[in-house]
C-alpha cells in the first residue's frame, strides 16, 4: 500500500491527509490547538498540546484505511522558538513565531546594524519571532531556561522528537537566520554578531536531504502506528506547500493566502551579498542546488479578521461585502500591518502599524472590508517583486477560497493565478517530499488548477493604487520611527 500520511501542524489547527500514490486524499482529520497570547507581545503554545493534536489526527485519518500507511510526512509552521530537553520534553511554553516580545530588541539591531551584518552573512533577515532575538532575549531574562536545555528547534522536529526519539531538524526550518544556505552549515559570524555565540550549542546540525526517521516505542503507541514506521520532518510549510503547488520551474514562484502572507520564488542562486533590504531568507529545498527565496510578510488572513470583526461581519460574509463596494473602495485605503511583531518582509520593522484612511460617514463596512483586502493584495505584491517573480504563480490558502478575493488578487499582481484544486497542499508537499526520499514513484497524473485571468479593465487603477500604497507605506515608514507599545 502506497498511502502516505501528510500532517499539517499549522499555528492553530492541525491537519491530516491520507494521499494515494497519485496525490488523491483518501480520508483526513482536523484538530485545534491553543495559541496563548499573553501581555508584551507574547505568543506561546504547548507542545504536548501539540503533540495532541498530532496523535488525534493521525488515529482518526489512519482509522479510516484498510491497512497501516506506508510512512508519515510532517510538516507545520516555521520559526518561533521551541526549546526542549534532552529527552525532547519542553522545558518552557514554546515561543511562537508571532510573538513581539523582543521588539525592541530588532529595533535596536536595525540601528546599529546587527540585522544588516547578519543578513550579509546567511542571506536572512530578522524579526521579533525568530531564533536570534529570541535567544538573545532569553539569555537576558531567562538563562536558567537555556541551562535546562538541550536543543532550540522548531514545531516539526519538536513533534518529530517526542515520536521518533531523534532530533531531526529540516534545512529549511534551520535557515532563519543562522545558516549559510549554500553551505547548509551555521554562520559563527552572524550568531556572534547577535551575542549568542555561547548557545550554538543548542542548534542541531539540519538533517541531510533524504533523512527518514522512524517511530519509536512511544511514538508508535501514541499514533497506534507499527513501531519502526517511517516518518519524514520537513520541509517546513512553506516550501512544503510550494512543493504541493507545483512550483518546480526556477522563477515560479507562490502566494499563501494565510496567518502568514507567504511569497516565494524558486530560484537556482542563493545571494547572500545582494544589497537589498534585509528581509526574508533564502530557504533550503530538498534539492542542494535550489532554492526559494521567501518573503513571508506577517499581513494574512489575520488582518482581514480583524476588521470583519470591527465591522460585525465574519469570513462568511467577505464575497458579499466585496460585491458590495467596488474597486478601489470607494477612495477608502488601508495599511495592513496589525501584527503585534510589526512586519518581517520584505522590509523589517517591529513599528510597523496598520491603518484605515479616508473614511467619512457616507462609506459602508464593505468600503472598509474591501480597503483591507486590497492593501493585503499591495502587499503581495511588494513581497514577489522583491523576491524576483518571473514566471508562473500558484496561490493557496484559505484566503484564496474566496472568489471574489482571489479575482482581486489576479487583478492587483496583474497575471493569471493558479489555484491547486486540492486544498492540503502543505500536507501534499510533505507526502511528495517522503515519497521522493522512500525511492517511491512520483505521481503520473497531471496536478489540477483553477486559473483565475486578471481582468484588463481594473489594470490601471489597480496600478495607480499600487503605488499609492508604496508612497503610503515609505510615508508610514519614515514615521513610526520607534516601537509602539503593546496593549
Amino acid at each position: 500500500m502506497s498511502v502516505i500520511i501528510g500532517v499539517d501542524i499549522g499555528t492553530s489547527v492541525t491537519k491530516a491527509v491520507a494521499f494515494d500514490g497519485e496525490g488523491i486524499p483518501l480520508a483526513s482529520a482536523t484538530r485545534r490547538s491553543s495559541v496563548v497570547r499573553l501581555s508584551g507581545g507574547r505568543v506561546e503554545q504547548d507542545l504536548d498540546d501539540v503533540v495532541r493534536t498530532v496523535a488525534e489526527v493521525v488515529r482518526e485519518t489512519a482509522a479510516a484505511l484498510p491497512e497501516p500507511p506506508l510512512a508519515l510526512a510532517l510538516t507545520g509552521q516555521g520559526d518561533g522558538l521551541w526549546l526542549r530537553d534532552a529527552d525532547g520534553r519542553a522545558v518552557r511554553p514554546a515561543i511562537s513565531w508571532m510573538d513581539g516580545r523582543a521588539s525592541d530588541l530588532v529595533a535596536r539591531w536595525l540601528e546599529d546594524g546587527t540585522v544588516q551584518e547578519v543578513y550579509e552573512h546567511t542571506g536572512s533577515g530578522m524579526f521579533p519571532g525568530c531564533h536570534a532575538p529570541l535567544l538573545a532575549h532569553l539569555q537576558e531574562h531567562e538563562p536558567h531556561t537555556l541551562r535546562r536545555a538541550a536543543t532550540a528547534g522548531y514545531c516539526v522536529d519538536a513533534v518529530a522528537q517526542r515520536l521518533t526519539g531523534r532530533v531531526g531538524v529540516d534545512a529549511s526550518d534551520a535557515t532563519l537566520p543562522f545558516l549559510d544556505p549554500v553551505g547548509r552549515t551555521y554562520s559563527s559570524e552572524a550568531l556572534a554578531a547577535c551575542g549568542i555565540k555561547d548557545q550554538a550549542h543548542l542548534l542541531p546540525p539540519p538533517a541531510a536531504p533524504g533523512t527518514v526517521l522512524g517511530l519509536d516505542a512511544y511514538g508508535a503507541e501514541l499514533l497506534g502506528l507499527p513501531r519502526g514506521l517511517p516518518l519524514t520532518a520537513g520541509p517546513y510549510d512553506l516550501p512544503a506547500c510550494a512543493t504541493g503547488s507545483g512550483v518546480r520551474e526556477v522563477g515560479d514562484g507562490l502566494l499563501i493566502v494565510g496567518t502568514t502572507l507567504a511569497c516565494q520564488v524558486l530560484t537556482d542562486r542563493a545571494r547572500t551579498d545582494d544589497s537589498t533590504e534585509p528581509a526574508g531568507m533564502w530557504l533550503c529545498t530538498p534539492d542542494p542546488g535550489r532554492w526559494l527565496r521567501a518573503m513571508p510578510a506577517m499581513v494574512g488572513t489575520a488582518a482581514l479578521e480583524w476588521v470583519l470583526a470591527l465591522t460585525g461581519t465574519t469570513t462568511a460574509d467577505l464575497d458579499g461585502l466585496l460585491a458590495q463596494s467596488p474597486p478601489g473602495a470607494n477612495g477608502v485605503t488601508a495599511l495592513p500591518f496589525l501584527s503585534d511583531a510589526g512586519e518581517r518582509a520584505p522590509f523589517v520593522d517591529p513599528a510597523a502599524r496598520g491603518r484605515l484612511d479616508g473614511l467619512t460617514l457616507a462609506h459602508t463596512r464593505a468600503d472598509a472590508v474591501r480597503a483591507m483586502c486590497e492593501a493585503i493584495g499591495y502587499a503581495a505584491r511588494h513581497c514577489l517583486e522583491a523576491a524576483g517573480l518571473t514566471g508562473t504563480l500558484a496561490a493557496c490558502g484559505g484566503g484564496t477560497r474566496s472568489g471574489p478575493w482571489a479575482q482581486l488578487f489576479a487583478d492587483i499582481l496583474g497575471r493569471p493565478v493558479r489555484i491547486p484544486v486540492e486544498n492540503e497542499v502543505g500536507a501534499l508537499g510533505a507526502v511528495r517530499v517522503a515519497r521522493r526520499f522512500l525511492g517511491e514513484a512520483p505521481e503520473s497524473k497531471p496536478q489540477m488548477f483553477r486559473v483565475v485571468e486578471p481582468r484588463q479593465e481594473s489594470r490601471a487603477m489597480y496600478e495607480d493604487g499600487y503605488a499609492a500604497y508604496r508612497a503610503a507605506l515609505d510615508g508610514a515608514r519614515a514615521r513610526w520611527g520607534t516601537v509602539a507599545p503593546h496593549c
